[in-house]
């Protein structure tokens, strides 16, 4: 066991597993105890039915309402940044002296939306959070990227990013859809879960920003017995 998986609630890591990238949990408990807190009254809170993960993913299904009911009360908002880069070009003083420049450019150049369409699921103070539950395996480039570019523009130092543990596949197996047929048709290997992510993380696309990687476990399903 990972040293920081003692500090966390053994009722908590019943339903949830940890995975940190460059020092997230540190950061978390140390820099933005209260955001932690809140984080973990969420995981705390969280209880999903059979119902729950039969229906549908995106945005009908109840899953990310789940974390909204918790979080948004605490101040946790969806955020979408974009931004203009500004290049300045400074001259040389004079033809004699390298290395010493004018102090106004002589030429401005601006390149519209060299930053846009980054989305993060939920932001509070410096901690931004993503939920995926049941998406195409790709939608991690774009959380990673979202997540690194806020961390390079100086508005996060940490995200944090929940997926279904791997375990859940035991339960897919088993729980049949409106069809009759194993939910795992519909969770399959090429949408989010935990493996998908730690994999891109091993790799550093995430680039310097700390992640925190959760996988949600079978203990979050209510009334869950193994047997349909």
């Amino acid at each position: 066991m990972s040293p920081f998986h003692s500090q966390i609630p053994d009722d908590i890591r019943e339903k949830f597993e940890f995975y940190s990238y460059g020092h997230a949990w540190e950061i978390l408990k140390e820099a933005f105890p209260e955001e932690w807190a809140e984080l973990l009254r969420c995981f705390d809170e969280l209880q999903l039915t059979v119902d729950d993960i039969r229906k549908a993913g995106g945005n009908e299904s109840p899953i990310p309402k789940k974390f909204d009911d918790v979080l948004y009360p605490l101040g946790w908002r969806e955020i979408r940044i974009s931004g203009d880069l500004i290049v300045k070009k400074y001259p040389r003083q004079t033809a004699q002296r390298r290395g010493r420049f004018a102090a106004d450019p002589f030429e401005v150049d601006t390149i519209s939306g060299y930053i846009d369409g980054h989305n993060i699921d939920f932001l509070k103070n410096r901690v931004a959070f993503d939920l995926e539950w049941n998406s195409k395996d790709q939608t991690f480039d774009r959380d990673l990227l979202a997540m690194r570019t806020y961390f390079d523009c100086g508005l996060i130092d940490v995200g944090v990013i929940v997926t279904r543990a791997e375990e859940l596949n035991d339960v897919f197996r088993v729980v049949l859809d409106e069809n009759g047929e194993p939910l795992l048709r519909k969770y399959g290997a090429s949408t989010t879960w935990i493996g998908k992510l730690t994999y891109r993380l091993d790799s550093r696309r995430n680039g310097g920003c700390p992640i925190l990687a959760v996988g949600i476990k079978k203990g979050c399903i209510e009334g869950y017995d193994g047997a349909e």
